[in-house]
C-alpha cells in the first residue's frame, strides 16, 4: 500500500458540511473529495502534482 501523510484539519462546521454533500453527490470519500479540490485548485495555478500509481490489485497472474 502506497503510504499516505495524515495530518490534523481543522474544518469550520458549515465548509465540512458542504464538501460532505459534494463528496457523497461524487461518490467520492470526504478525503478523496478534499484531495480531487485540492488538486484542481493546484492546476489551475499551474502547479503540477504527479499522481501516485496505486498498488496493483487482485490476484497476480498465473505463471507459465
Amino acid at each position: 500500500m502506497t503510504a499516505r501523510k495524515a495530518f490534523a484539519l481543522r474544518l469550520d462546521p458549515a465548509l465540512y458540511a458542504a464538501l460532505e454533500r459534494a463528496a457523497a453527490g461524487d461518490l467520492r470519500s470526504l478525503n478523496g473529495q478534499i484531495e480531487v479540490l485540492l488538486r484542481e485548485a493546484l492546476a489551475r495555478r499551474g502547479v503540477k502534482v504527479a499522481i501516485t500509481p496505486a498498488p496493483k490489485r487482485g490476484r497476480p497472474p498465473a505463471e507459465e
